[in-house]
């Protein structure tokens, strides 16, 4: 079964503002969570967006991949980047993870040949 990988992230935006107006305290905490975090520091922003992805596969979490593959091609990450990061991914997660990182190289196709995530960005809040 093939997922639309765009129009789940598209879903994710739409419930996630949805919940932030419906549950304000920890939605906004977690906003400035991720706002923050995701700031380059000793890591830059790339690296950082490579990291969550490789969580988010190895925790298989669709929407995660979702969102985090979206937001490494923003950050101007290589095809070959992603894929190293879903080896290690796969090396964390075992045979899980290896079906959430094709879930992965999934959206990467569909994001990379879309208009969604093809403008790099220094960072995008959620």
């Amino acid at each position: 079964m093939k997922d639309d990988y765009i129009l789940v992230y598209e879903h994710l935006q739409k419930l996630s503002a949805k919940l932030a107006r419906d549950l304000r305290g920890p939605m906004s905490a977690f906003a400035q969570l991720n706002g923050t975090t995701t700031l380059p520091g000793a890591l830059d922003a790339k690296t950082k967006q490579l990291i969550a992805l490789g969580i988010g596969i190895a925790a298989r979490c669709e929407g995660c991949i979702a969102f985090h593959v979206h937001d490494v091609l923003r950050t101007g990450a290589t095809r070959q980047e992603i894929l190293e990061t879903l080896g290690i991914a796969i090396m964390m997660g075992g045979g899980p993870a290896v079906v959430y990182a094709c879930k992965a190289m999934e959206a990467l196709e569909q994001f990379s040949s879309s208009e969604q995530a093809s403008t790099p960005s220094k960072n995008r809040e959620k």
